[in-house]
């Protein structure tokens, strides 16, 4: 029997299997207890789902829940557990899988009458079954016009119009206990590894609660975000506006030449809900701005045009910088692995932050600062301040929402702004994207052309930047006033063509691979959209270029 040699990068091990074997055979073989896993690997830096079969010697590196690949191959499955449910429980209903809120995932059923407390418990006591009674998920591979008419024959519209608009000869789809769907990404290989969820009644809708990635023993905490829902409903005015809610829905527009009507009013609406933030703010008479949100959300390019919308209000904006406010790097704290701790709320140095606020609010002059960063070093330039009756700052930067910052700062005279790229269009009725992976495509784009990063740079940063932001972002968010969400429904087209050459200079041998080659394969679901269109004020032009902005 033909022998395989597979290389375990968990602990180093060379193992000895038959051809055909499976990833679980490996791990059986590997010597190895992994807590919460293993749900899925990385092979060769490429995910698979457990059932994957070895024909070649590989490298192997098995994820548990604990890792953001684990953990999405266990939504995905639990996304497909209360989809069969649905189907079972409400024959032709329609489940949309939404933007995760309050901890969970935020689902509309809509079964043609408003859905009661005993719609939600019986779907939760299905799920049960569905998971108790131990189901193997199948993952089929076919010609994609044979996923085409299986998925026409379950009406499930969205899934069609999404197949439809790929270039694919062949696809993959799941099948679970007679029900099929179809995913971007793997499952599990059995509905009993399911082994925590929640289904609750919310709003008018469900509320779906998967584990902490932290810890999988326990649910990820349920809190209110009342003000992240209407964002969620917001954007779903206007996906309904411009018809288009989906991938399949937005190649079908660009396919049927409507990328300029895209493009315009998405701008548009975006500018509408500016300004309407601008007229508030005006009203209040507040003189003090806070603009906060995670990285690549666009933070600076919101505070460039909120300036330009108040000073048609008739005010005077003067845009700052939480970063300018740093302490000199010499006093900055250091983390546990002894690297200077940028994100904390101890490098800004918020004793002059509100000294000098308190001192502008009062109309006094002050000399604002500037942090040398090739130094470490705040320098002072000249640079003087006073406020007159009609002038008002704006400041933006991480820590613009913590109370801390502005503590001395009259609760009255602060309007608070998060901005993120919250939600924009779904793969599908199943398929969220995440906004983590739009503001990380982002962020390569811009790290690349203004920073001299590469891809792989940027994507190794990416669990030190995702934990500073849920420590010192993410609590703060239901803290604001407005919360504007900066993300654009043609941007992932314009973005495609940029990006791809970019993603495609990670080498395979990298770790980093894996998510360079899980992008690349998610933007192969867009049609390109050509970015000569694109106004030179949009929000988009900070990481694609060409903004009338400076920067």
């Amino acid at each position: 029997m033909n022998k395989l040699t597979i290389r375990c990068r968990n602990n180093g091990r060379k193992i000895s299997v038959p051809l055909g074997s499976t990833l679980y055979d490996v791990f059986g073989q590997a010597g190895m207890v992994l807590p919460f896993g293993p749900v899925c690997a990385r092979v060769n830096n490429k995910m698979q789902g457990m059932n994957y079969r070895f024909y070649n010697n590989k490298d192997v590196e098995f994820l548990t829940l604990r890792s953001s690949g684990g953990m999405g191959t266990y939504k995905r499955t639990l996304f497909f557990v209360l989809a069969k449910a649905v189907q079972d429980l409400f024959p032709g209903g329609q489940l949309l899988i939404d933007a995760p809120v309050s901890g969970g995932y935020f689902c509309e059923l809509r079964i043609g009458r408003p859905v009661t407390f005993d719609d939600v418990s019986s779907l939760r006591g299905r799920m049960v079954d569905i998971v108790s009674s131990d189901i193997p998920v199948h993952r089929i591979q076919c010609p994609i016009e044979d996923a085409i008419e299986l998925f026409q024959k379950s009406g499930m519209a969205s899934k069609v119009q999404l197949l439809e608009s790929l270039d694919s000869l062949y696809t993959n789809y799941y099948e679970m206990g007679g029900a099929i769907d179809y995913f971007y990404g793997c499952l599990l290989t059995r509905t009993s590894q399911i082994h925590l969820f929640d289904l609750l009644p919310f709003n008018d809708g469900l509320l779906l609660r998967v584990p902490s990635e932290k810890d999988p023993s326990r649910l990820e905490d349920l809190v209110e975000q009342k003000k992240m829902l209407g964002v969620i409903r917001e954007y779903h005015r206007w996906q309904e506006i411009l018809g288009v809610r989906t991938a399949g829905e937005f190649n079908a527009a660009i396919l049927g030449g409507k990328a300029s009507e895209l493009i315009n009013v998405s701008e548009a609406l975006q500018e509408k809900k500016l300004s309407n933030i601008a007229d508030e703010i005006a009203a209040r008479g507040s003189k003090l701005v806070l603009i906060a949100g995670p990285s690549s959300s666009g933070k600076t390019t919101t505070a460039k045009r909120l300036a330009i919308l108040l000073m048609a209000c008739g005010l005077r904006p003067h845009i700052l910088s939480t970063d300018n406010y740093f302490v000199n790097r010499v006093d900055t704290p250091r983390d546990a692995s002894g690297e200077y701790d940028f994100e904390c709320i101890e490098a800004v140095d918020t004793r002059l932050f509100n000294m000098q606020m308190s001192a502008l609010l009062r109309g006094e002059e002050v000399e604002l600062p500037r942090y040398d960063f090739p130094s470490g070093e705040r320098v002072y330039e000249g640079r003087r301040l006073r406020i007159g009756p009609d002038d008002i700052i704006i400041l933006e930067g991480n820590h613009a929402l913590n109370p801390i910052l502005s503590q001395q700062i009259p609760e009255e005279k602060k309007y608070r702004i998060y901005v993120s790229a919250l939600t924009a269009i779904q793969l599908d009725d199943h398929n969220h994207i995440p906004t983590e992976d739009i503001r990380l495509l982002r962020r390569i784009l811009r790290d690349y052309r203004y920073r001299g990063y590469s891809a792989l740079e940027t994507i190794k940063r990416c669990p030190s930047v995702k934990a500073g932001e849920e420590k010192w972002i993410f609590p703060y968010q239901e803290l604001a006033d407005a919360t504007f969400n900066s993300a654009l429904l043609y941007e992932l087209g314009v973005i495609k063509d940029r990006v791809m050459p970019i993603l495609e200079q990670v080498p395979e041998r990298a770790v980093e691979y894996a998510e360079s080659n899980r992008l690349r394969k998610f933007l192969q679901y867009f049609r390109s959209v050509p970015g000569d269109q694109v106004p030179p004020t949009s929000l988009l032009r900070e990481f694609a270029g060409g903004s009338s902005f400076k920067y």
